[in-house]
């Protein structure tokens, strides 16, 4: 990577709190914190704690404040409120964008968000272009970025063709083209298998030995982190900071207390293995139940696309639980929507079991919606995808609503699952306000609501903590205790391993991360 465009940034919280609009908690709430020009700092908290909406913050994406009242809270247009100050360099956090040159660039949890162009090299570009960047030099830096994080297509792939890992590539690569001087990456490997993940860290580390930019990273997962970063900051559940210092210190101190909170601490932090773990293999007594859905010699597409996933055979069962796993761009959501009934199959056959079907005939595409939802529940690997109403409770509520439930038994079944998920307190906010660990459980929770007997789940582990992640798996020990077959699309390696009877693997397209030139 060449010398950065801007000089590294410092940034400066005091006071600061945000409110998103129709909610009472406040998903930040005083929080005081300077972070030095040049620092990488990982930044550590439960799901909810408040760490995206602080990146959000310092990337100037939460709106100019109006006048403050007299309590000191100011409304911003999109009807959030803040409180205190939020500086890079002084300048607050919300003007700072609009400078004309770039002083943050932040990598969203949900790469589609960020995927703008057609085109993956104009996709890079564009943000070099509104910066005014020079014709003459947007294009090596185009290639430059496209390189550093692996990235195996060339600029005219098509972004609709790219899975979400390679996405969450691309969008990398856009951010760091603009060489910003403050660095924010919200969950960068989620969606990314472990070559990738080990990747993605690599090429961050030299993006900031080489130019000295400031960092703030959001990572549930520590390990691959710790060794990369300066310093470890806490976000409380309440507000404030929990702890703030070198890794080891912070972790050394602090694991046990971390680790019961939710934050994924390694293990050489804890006092004992295992503290704050409920990791176990799946039952060895299991046994398969009726099949459910059969495919043989299968192959799936996404609209308009060629054949990316072919000569699938895999039979699923009633009561066990299948990780479905391979690099991205492998084609396994593709597959998962096949399997799904959300797409047709281009070749091969899919066939339901009458456990599945119950009295419906043909492959599962050919069903109508409401018989589909009552049998197949999907959970997509972008939970936004799958949200279409104001509030959390109305959200669950749409399922049983469409599958013909009473309204007594529409509110049972939303009560249990706010209080199953963690959700009771958010029951009217609107889903697209939630951190994305809630999105995430609000997303397993739809596809629960109709009571399916097969449960098709893209990444289910994505942006949760250690706590969360382990009610997410107690949940769907109990659903294959009943009877539910499961099917998860997975880079969760500890998802494998506490949940999976059977993992079909399927092969990448390339070598791993091979790189392919413009």
């Amino acid at each position: 990577m060449t010398a950065r465009q801007l000089p590294a940034v410092g940034l400066r919280a005091r006071g600061w709190g945000w409110r998103h609009a129709g909610r009472l908690a406040w998903a930040v709430r005083d929080l005081d914190l300077d972070v030095a020009p040049g620092e990488a700092v990982l930044l550590l908290g439960a799901s909810g704690a408040g760490k995206s909406t602080f990146l959000a913050g310092c990337a100037g994406l939460l709106g100019e404040p109006g006048a403050r009242s007299a309590d000191g809270v100011a409304v911003h247009e999109n009807g959030g409120e803040s409180t205190g100050s939020l500086t890079l360099d002084g300048v607050p956090a919300a003007t700072s964008r609009l400078s004309g040159a770039v002083r943050a660039g932040l990598l969203l949890q949900d790469p589609d968000a960020q995927t703008v162009l057609a085109r993956c090299g104009d996709d890079v570009a564009f943000g070099l272009e509104n910066l005014g960047v020079p014709r003459e030099q947007i294009w090596p830096r185009v290639d430059e970025a496209l390189r550093s994080v692996g990235f195996r297509y060339g600029r005219a792939h098509p972004t609709s063709d790219l899975s979400g890992g390679e996405r969450q590539r691309l969008a990398l690569a856009g951010v760091l083209a603009m060489r910003p001087g403050l660095l924010l990456l919200d969950e960068p490997t989620a969606m990314l298998d472990p070559d990738g993940s080990r990747l993605l860290r690599d090429t961050v580390r030299d993006v900031l030995a080489v130019s000295g930019a400031t960092c703030l990273i959001v990572e549930h997962r520590v390990q691959q982190w710790v060794d990369v970063v300066d310093r470890v900051v806490v976000l409380g559940a309440d507000g404030g900071l929990a702890a703030d210092g070198p890794p080891d210190e912070v972790l050394g101190r602090h694991g046990a207390a971390l680790a019961a909170q939710g934050v994924w601490v390694p293990e050489r932090y804890l006092p004992a293995a295992g503290v704050g773990r409920r990791t176990r293999s799946p039952r060895d007594d299991r046994l398969d139940g009726a099949a459910l859905l059969a495919a043989q010699g299968l192959a799936g597409a996404p609209p308009g696309a060629d054949a990316v996933v072919r000569d699938v055979d895999l039979t699923l069962h009633a009561g066990r639980a299948t990780a479905l796993v391979g690099p991205n761009g492998a084609g396994k959501t593709t597959l998962a929507h096949v399997l799904a009934g959300l797409t047709r199959p281009v070749a091969g056959s899919l066939t339901a079991a009458p456990a599945l079907a119950r009295g419906l005939s043909g492959p599962p595409h050919r069903w109508r919606a409401r018989d589909l939802v009552t049998r197949i529940g999907t959970v997509f690997q972008e939970p936004q995808h799958q949200f279409v109403a104001a509030t959390v409770r109305e959200e669950l509520a749409v399922g049983p609503r469409r599958a013909g439930r009473s309204a007594a038994q529409v509110d049972g079944r939303v009560d249990e699952l706010l209080t199953r998920l963690h959700l009771r307190h958010l029951s009217q906010a609107n889903p697209f306000t939630l951190s994305g660990g809630e999105q995430r459980r609000l997303s397993v929770a739809t596809a629960l609501a109709t009571g399916p007997s097969l449960l098709v789940l893209d990444e289910p582990t994505f942006g949760q903590d250690a706590r969360t992640w382990a009610e997410l798996v107690d949940l769907l020990r109990e659903l294959l205790d009943d009877g539910t077959g499961v099917l998860a699309v997975t880079h969760d390696e500890a998802l494998v391993t506490a949940l999976a009877d059977d993992v079909h693997e399927l092969p990448g397209p390339l070598t791993p991360w091979q790189v392919v030139s413009a």
